[in-house]
């Protein structure tokens, strides 16, 4: 069902935009890692007032190496599984307390999670927790394999890219699959708000991350966080090929709001998919009939985007 839903929140500029991030230096992620990038921007947006619910993962594992900690904030380091249940479990504890007058402000609950422990391990718990309603954040930072525990393939990995469980050979293109569509998978749980973002545009980020904590109850990211590590890229490259990504349209930028999808960012004119793809050495097996596969799959899904934003716009009265 589609809702009208206005969101009121403060806009981040170029000029305003919040200098504190709630991660400090010195964390142990990997040079040009897209997730601490990704991650860094999300508490410059979200501030202090939020507790976070750490799922097993690679930004778990930097952050939080006995007896240290790289976090500014309240932090919970949870299993794979379970960072949609936690999250819901410290939401409703925070309405107890609020009710109870023993809190005069209630914190935002955001969840950080790799995409091994949204789209696979962590479903069931985050489909509960957005069927539910929870009034919370959920961050899945994307980077495609199971990367902290040594490359292997997970259902968000892209077709034709090569990992230690889905290696490329004579016998194989490497992933046999399409990556699965978590963000279509959340708006089609009908909560108020779902987006997908990119570190290179990081003010449609962070402004994005200010819409999910101001709507009333769930919300979705679902953000690019490139691995030079797992990806054969070049650490350097890292917010390269997060903008290629988009201008490529293999990971397009939108909202969900009450089920309206608005595309964020149409690349004026889209680079060929090849492009993208000769960055990084987890493709390059692939031939000319393979990429060609790809840009078309690509073109297809860019194309299904569209219509749908056509499909659930407002009318104009």
């Amino acid at each position: 069902m589609l809702r009208d839903i206005t969101i009121d929140y403060e806009k981040i500029t170029a000029k305003n935009t919040p200098k504190e991030c709630m991660i400090s230096s010195g964390h142990r992620a990997c040079q040009g890692c897209g997730e601490i990038l990704a991650m860094g921007m999300v508490t410059k947006a979200a501030g202090k007032d939020i507790i976070v619910a750490n799922a097993t993962g690679c930004m778990e594992i930097v952050t939080s190496p006995f007896p240290q900690t790289a976090w500014k904030l309240p932090w919970l380091h949870v299993a794979f599984e379970n960072a949609g249940a936690v999250g819901s479990g410290i939401e409703a504890a925070i309405k107890v307390l609020h009710r109870q007058g023993k809190i005069k402000k209630k914190p935002h609950v955001i969840c950080f999670a790799g995409d091994g422990a949204t789209a696979d391990i962590g479903l069931q718990s985050l489909s509960g927790a957005m069927e539910r309603g929870h009034d919370m954040l959920y961050v899945c930072l994307d980077n495609e394999a199971y990367m902290n525990t040594g490359i292997q393939r997970s259902s968000s990995t892209p077709w034709g890219a090569s990992t230690t469980t889905s290696p490329a050979g004579k016998q194989s293109k490497g992933q046999n699959t399409q990556k699965k569509n978590l963000p279509m998978i959340m708006a089609a749980h009908g909560i108020p708000y779902v987006a997908t973002a990119s570190p290179a545009f990081h003010l449609d980020l962070m402004n994005k991350v200010r819409k999910a904590l101001a709507v009333d109850g769930p919300a979705y990211m679902h953000i690019y966080a490139p691995c030079p590590t797992g990806w054969g890229l070049a650490g350097s490259k890292s917010v390269e090929i997060s903008r290629l990504a988009v201008n490529t349209k293999v990971f397009p930028l939108y909202e969900v709001i009450g089920g309206r999808f608005v595309i964020s960012r149409k690349p004026a004119k889209p680079q060929p998919v090849l492009d993208y793809l000769k960055l990084q050495r987890r493709f390059r097996h692939l031939g000319e009939k393979d990429v060609a596969e790809i840009q078309l799959a690509v073109d297809g899904a860019w194309d299904y985007l569209e219509k749908l934003a056509k499909a659930t716009a407002k009318e104009e009265k």
